[in-house]
């Protein structure tokens, strides 16, 4: 099964489009289905017993690959733990999942702190320390109900990537050395970019002003996301947008330019749990610090490669990942 990778919603939330989501909201955004899996704590769960024995607990998750993977993930961790969990994961859109936990339809999901701090709490300059971008989120989501664990390495941002030919044909390798480049000869910066990366803040001109980039609006071409790394792979456009932890990055050999200038947001997933659902259930931290300590881009990369690359299931790629490193055990 091939699951079609989406960006993050990443703007600020309208009062009509949070109006439309809490009235889905009443009825239900996605009905769920119990995960069934007989599993057990592994020798690496760090953790003694099966301290959520007898907690009912929702997992949920936005739509795209490695959030669903991320939401197999968590919900596994907690079944192993000894919780009854019902998976309401692949809800359409950032705002949908976030709702759910922050209502208590459901108790937990992975986040990204960069989406935590512009999309959910309005900011807009991201902080460059990814230590410190998810402290002041945890400090101000905190008013809203809301309780974020400390977060993992893994960090799905922006990037400018490009195949190794034009990486060796250019002689770049951060996205300063891409504006002077832009300087010396413009014709050379060619990008391949999605609709929303060609017009966003955080995106294509927030970058371009950053970084001093000269680039001719006829050397932007703009295509779905899928497209862009299938052309970028080619070489029709010397350089292409893409998420860090992507899986076709590696599948595909290409090259990850520098963000030299801390330009693009963190976008750490860190556990987003419901306040009141980690009270009444405080071992839902205990069991998942040592799971999202393991997570980094190479692990998330291999994962989503495995889902949207080679079309293999995202529980069983999620499954087969806490099995290898662990974490859990066939019971």
């Amino acid at each position: 099964m091939s699951i079609r990778r989406r960006t993050h919603a990443r703007r600020p939330v309208t009062a009509l489009a949070l109006l439309v989501l809490l009235t889905l909201g009443g009825c239900g955004l996605v009905s769920g289905s119990e995960m069934t899996d007989n599993v057990l704590p592994g020798p690496h769960a760090g953790y003694p017993g099966r301290p959520l024995t007898g907690a009912q607990l929702t997992v949920t998750s936005k739509e795209f690959t490695e959030q669903i993977v991320l939401g197999q993930i968590m919900g596994l961790v907690f079944k192993a733990a000894g919780a009854h969990v019902i998976d309401k994961t692949s809800i359409q859109g950032s705002i949908g999942a976030r709702e759910a936990v922050k209502s208590g339809t459901a108790d937990a999901a992975y986040e990204y702190t960069g989406t935590g701090w512009i999309t959910y709490l309005g900011h807009t300059k991201p902080v460059i320390d990814p230590q410190e971008q998810w402290r002041v989120v945890r400090d101000e989501d905190r008013k809203n109900g809301i309780v974020w664990l400390p977060p993992s390495k893994l960090n799905n941002t922006y990037a400018l990537a490009l195949n190794p030919a034009n990486q060796k044909k250019l002689g770049v390798h951060t996205l300063s050395d891409v504006a002077a480049l832009s300087h010396k000869n413009p014709g050379a910066v060619t990008l391949c970019v999605e609709n929303e990366f060609a017009t966003r803040n955080d995106g294509l001109p927030g970058m371009a002003r950053a970084y001093g980039m000269q680039i001719p609006s006829s050397n932007i071409r703009k295509m779905t996301g899928g497209v862009v790394y299938t052309e970028t792979k080619k070489g029709t456009c010397a350089l292409g947008e893409v998420f860090t932890t992507d899986g076709r990055i590696k599948a595909m050999n290409l090259k990850v330019l520098a963000d030299d200038k801390h330009f693009f947001p963190n976008y750490n997933a860190a556990p987003e749990i419901n306040a009141a659902s980690l009270k009444k259930y405080p071992a839902m931290a205990e069991v998942l610090a040592p799971v999202t300590r393991a997570l980094n881009n190479t692990v998330a990369q291999d994962l989503n490669r495995k889902v949207d690359v080679e079309g293999q299931d995202p529980h069983e790629v999620a499954k087969n990942w806490l099995l290898q490193e662990g974490f859990i055990k066939t019971g």
